[in-house]
């Protein structure tokens, strides 16, 4: 009896725990637009898909004038309980930039720690967010920036 009672409970257990993850995540993947910084001059195109669980990735590529930056962001995201398709994320990405003024160009590594909110909208393959990132630079331009709010718009692929 036990030989079958403990292959049925991992089975049982793993059946639960994936379906627990398919829960968790608003979206499989999602492309978009979003404008990053204080005064909206920084735009780009990102991406975003789901891991495991609550756990997403998101990428982007961003430009502004004579600014090209590139990112990479880890967030753990949960549904706000009572508001269909609102979810609330917490994470940490790292940023490569690229200035190439006329003058003198520079490389810039930091790392943008982020807290936000994300609507899925319901009845559309929509979504929203607004966070708060924060900059910490590490080369040229080193210490805390504490003005990085971004604004994005994408297509939930799946």
């Amino acid at each position: 009896m036990k030989k079958l009672f403990l292959p049925l409970l991992a089975v049982l257990s793993l059946t639960a725990i994936s379906q627990e993850a398919k829960a968790q995540a608003p979206f499989k993947s999602a492309l978009g637009v979003v404008f990053d910084g204080n005064d909206g001059s920084n735009f780009g195109i990102q991406y975003k898909t789901a891991l495991n669980g609550p756990q997403m990735a998101q990428f982007q590529i961003g430009f502004a004038k004579d600014w090209v930056n590139l990112g990479a962001d880890w967030q753990y995201e949960r549904p706000i309980n009572g508001a269909e398709g609102l979810a609330w994320y917490v994470g940490v990405g790292a940023q490569l930039g690229f200035h190439t003024p006329e003058s003198k160009s520079a490389t810039y590594f930091g790392l943008r720690p982020q807290i936000g909110l994300e609507y899925k909208i319901p009845t559309m393959p929509l979504g929203l967010h607004l966070d708060y990132k924060p900059y910490l630079g590490f080369t040229h331009h080193t210490g805390f920036e504490g003005d990085g709010f971004t604004f994005g718009i994408k297509y939930i692929l799946k």
